[in-house]
């Protein structure tokens, strides 16, 4: 133990003798670190979000879309329209069936504008999401049976449109060159930032109120919720028989459960990481190789202290032993640092994004960091312990 002590402290030593290139050497595998570990950071925040975003809508969800699971229907031509929603409506053991139109569109108040998403359902909406209503009311079966121009947004978007929730109620909207009165505001249920969409910027509407700007009545989506979790495998089945009768290709809808897409799309994500941090751990590589560069530099400078080192009955492991030690603490030095850093950004990025970092991403930042240092100090370490020592002791 005493032996590896010494080496780390005349490591430590020379690394004090030349303080700017130290920091130079660990700049690149600083910023390697820091990269990979913010990318996984932010890919948990996603992963948890998605989750979220789920379970805030409650259990027993069903979704019918557009399209195959793979392209989330995006790709589908198909829409669904008041004949599917009816037909799906006499399935045995669901709660209820309620279509869902989507568009995003600029919404106006007399003092500012923003887009958002316009989520048009009926007037189940609000229990099948669980949202719950702060300031105002929600709007009714009978809004919905006569399009009624009534609105009910998030709270993040009233404090943007108004100044704060409160203000909202009684206010007056435009949506696609129309008046739509905000009649309530729901309570804030968190999520999104950096860019992600928030249940709390959802300005919720009739769907028979959006015939202006949905003219053939179509529904992007019917959310089906079960009467009891153990329905739900009969339900899907019966909601496909019916489906099929109707659109005869199996690209044509999806049927699934919130477990299933949520699988999905954190596949996805998950694949997407990857890449992301394949091309972050590229500056790794370019740190590893400064490490090396500078190890043979340090070897260069060193000879003839290596060769009295010899003389002086140092053996060749010694030698090894000691340069290894230097480009694996090099490369330690700038993982730790790397990794104070992402903590601190990752801090500030959660008030606005649930991103974190677990302990396996701690353990696999300091693993690599120490890796690309044994990986590219092992050759300018033996280069040093295979010197003659009369050839180094000689060397000018």
């Amino acid at each position: 133990m005493s032996y590896f002590l010494f080496v780390i402290r005349t490591s430590f030593e020379d690394f004090a003798r030349n303080k700017l290139r130290t920091l130079l050497t660990s700049l690149g595998i600083l910023i390697g670190v820091s990269s990979v570990v913010l990318l996984i950071a932010v890919g948990l925040g996603l992963k948890q979000y998605i989750k979220q975003q789920f379970e805030s809508m409650g259990t027993n969800l069903i979704y019918v879309m557009p399209g195959g699971m793979e392209d989330m229907g995006m790709m589908s031509s198909i829409r669904f329209d008041n004949k599917d929603l009816q037909k799906l409506e006499r399935i045995r053991n669901i709660n209820t069936a309620i279509p869902f139109v989507v568009k995003y569109s600029k919404v106006q108040s007399k003092t500012d504008s923003k887009t958002y998403e316009l989520a048009g359902s009926t007037e189940e909406v609000f229990d099948l999401m669980s949202l719950e209503i702060e300031y105002g009311r929600p709007y009714t079966k009978a809004d919905v049976e006569k399009g009624a121009k009534v609105v009910v947004i998030g709270p993040k978007a009233a404090t943007k449109l108004f100044g704060n929730s409160a203000n909202a109620v009684g206010k007056t909207v435009k949506l696609e060159g129309q008046g739509f009165k905000v009649i309530g505001v729901t309570k804030s249920k968190g999520g999104g930032g950096l860019g992600m969409p928030s249940i709390d910027d959802h300005v919720f509407m009739a769907h028979t109120a959006m015939i202006s700007f949905n003219p053939d009545k179509k529904f992007y989506a019917i959310y089906i919720r079960a009467s009891k979790e153990e329905a739900i495998p009969q339900v899907i089945s019966d909601a496909k028989n019916i489906l099929k009768k109707r659109y005869k290709n199996d690209g044509d809808f999806s049927v699934v459960e919130q477990t299933e897409i949520l699988k999905t799309v954190n596949a996805i994500f998950s694949i997407l990481n990857i890449v992301l941090v394949a091309i972050a751990a590229i500056s790794l590589v370019v740190g590893g190789v400064g490490i090396m560069n500078i190890m043979f530099v340090s070897v260069i400078e060193r000879i003839r202290e290596i060769g009295i080192r010899r003389a002086l009955g140092a053996q060749k492991k010694d030698i090894l032993w000691q340069f290894l030690a230097e480009s694996v603490l090099l490369s330690g030095i700038g993982g730790a640092i790397g990794l104070l850093i992402s903590f601190l950004a990752v801090l500030a990025l959660q008030t606005q994004f649930p991103a974190y970092i677990d302990l396996s991403t701690v353990l696999i930042a300091l693993g690599v960091s120490s890796g690309v240092g044994i990986i590219f100090g092992v050759i300018p370490a033996k280069q040093a312990a295979d010197l003659s020592p009369i050839d180094a002791i000689r060397y000018e």
